[in-house]
């Protein structure tokens, strides 16, 4: 038995709990700082390729204007659970996708059918836009504010919520 007394005993079990929270904040700033390692800041690399009509898309700076770059992949489960707030978001937003290592274009074509979704998307069959983006998992997005600078990059699974706070952010 402890010789504490009790208000000691509670003292040392905040503290512990405070060390406690402290420990799993680092360990997440920590696999975030990881995960977007190589993701670039600053101006925005070039974005420019055809959708699945073969029409050109491209990320260019649209003044007051922030668009969401969304990195992600058929395959993807998380993505999966996440393309309805990309949906979502591409019906009041400027949405550009890019399916990385997802086959060829039909393929993507009949992913996006099955799930009656329509937002901008260009293939990235081997990745190359994704590499000059920094993106080492999926999902990623990037919210690239008027001036052409990225302002967010998440990895992994975001909120419509998330989305738009971080939209809406990168207009000011």
């Amino acid at each position: 038995m402890s010789d504490a007394p009790p208000a000691e005993k509670k003292k040392r079990s905040w503290k512990r709990l405070a060390v406690e929270i402290a420990v799993v904040i680092a360990i997440f700033f920590g696999i975030r700082a990881w995960q977007t390692r190589d993701a670039p800041t600053g101006p925005a690399p070039e974005l420019r390729g055809l959708d699945l009509e073969g029409t050109e898309l491209a990320l260019e700076a649209a003044p007051g204007e922030p668009v969401l770059v969304h990195f992600w992949a058929t395959w993807c489960g998380v993505c999966e659970a996440e393309n309805g707030t990309i949906e979502g978001l591409a019906e009041d937003h400027r949405v550009i996708t890019v399916a990385a290592q997802s086959g060829p274009p039909s393929q993507v074509a009949a992913y996006l059918a099955e799930r009656d979704l329509d937002f901008p998307v260009v293939n990235d069959p081997r990745s190359t836009l994704a590499h000059r983006w920094g993106v080492h998992a999926y999902p990623t997005t990037f919210v690239v504010d008027g001036d052409g600078r990225i302002r967010h990059t998440e990895v992994g699974y975001s909120t419509s919520w998330g989305l738009r706070a971080r939209l809406w952010l990168a207009s000011f």
